[in-house]
């Protein structure tokens, strides 16, 4: 089983004032992985850059690097994708070791540790975004009782997380911190993987900041809106049986046919869409459009 969609990713920046000089970084092009392949990508740029660069970033993800040495008012960046996603295996989660001894596998000590886990220790520590407190340990408490296995404790932080906050685009801005997330109990998808990467490296175990797209589903008998959806994100945690699985605490579900993987990093900041320092453009806020839309298999 697969599904193949066609995704716009429309980034218009409008300057106050020319920027003389700029330097972006572009996470737009979607991650090879063993679930999903992309068939054909396409990105539109005006005004033209003076260079730019195609390498991959530190976590693997395929990173664009593009500098602006020409005065300019405004930006447009405008990715067009082609993506097939296959389904994933089923997984069992009783035969994920418990959690305690998974933090202990991930720790540091005298042995060298196998590159699957020095890989993954480096998603155990605080992050911009991401601080460990107490207080996420206190609020997963009940998730992790002593001896329980690793993938069901997060699977019941991931339904905590769903059934006691509440979905609010207008209750938090990209710098909201953590903590005023857990004690308002509101947010959108990006303070909902922090807040639960949060809860996850407070108990000493590894998780990644996943970014992407969902697709969703207009009313019933109204058509698809182009730029009506949004970027999306989500989280993994590593099992040293199991390998990374997706959670998505948004919605409550294991991500399958319906998430298309961007890039993934330690938290927002590292695989921000589009992102750079420009000098000069006095006040300017993005537009940004992105529509997923399902094609024939």
């Amino acid at each position: 089983m697969n599904a193949r969609y066609q995704i716009l990713h429309d980034t218009h920046y409008h300057y106050d004032s020319p920027v003389s000089l700029a330097q972006q970084l572009a996470h737009l092009w979607p991650r090879p992985c063993d679930w999903q392949r992309c068939t054909e990508q396409l990105l539109l740029i005006s005004p033209e850059p003076t260079t730019r660069r195609d390498e991959q970033d530190v976590f693997g993800n395929p990173l664009t690097r593009l500098a602006f040495e020409r005065p300019h008012d405004e930006l447009l960046v405008n990715a067009r994708l082609s993506v097939e996603v296959l389904a994933r295996p089923e997984l069992d989660f009783t035969l994920s070791p418990a959690w305690e001894s998974t933090c202990k596998a991930l720790t540091y000590s005298s042995r060298p540790l196998a590159a699957p886990l020095l890989d993954a220790c480096r998603y155990r520590f605080e992050s911009p975004y991401v601080h460990l407190k107490r207080s996420f340990v206190e609020f997963s408490e009940s998730c992790f009782p002593p001896g329980r296995p690793l993938m069901l404790g997060v699977r019941a932080l991931m339904e905590k997380i769903f059934e006691e906050f509440t979905f609010d685009a207008e209750a938090t801005q990209v710098a909201t911190p953590l903590v005023e997330v857990l004690e308002r109990r509101r947010g959108v998808c990006q303070d909902f993987a922090h807040l639960m990467l949060a809860c996850v490296r407070s108990r000493g175990l590894a998780a990644r900041y996943v970014s992407g797209y969902l697709l969703t589903q207009p009313p019933p008998g109204q058509p698809r809106l182009i730029g009506a959806d949004a970027s999306h994100a989500w989280v993994s945690v590593y099992c040293p049986v199991l390998g990374w699985v997706d959670f998505d605490p948004t919605n409550n579900v294991q991500p399958a046919l319906e998430h298309i993987t961007l890039a993934w990093g330690r938290d927002f900041s590292d695989v921000s869409p589009l992102r750079g320092v420009i000098l000069g453009g006095g006040s300017h806020d993005p537009e940004v459009r992105v529509t997923v839309m399902p094609l024939e298999s």
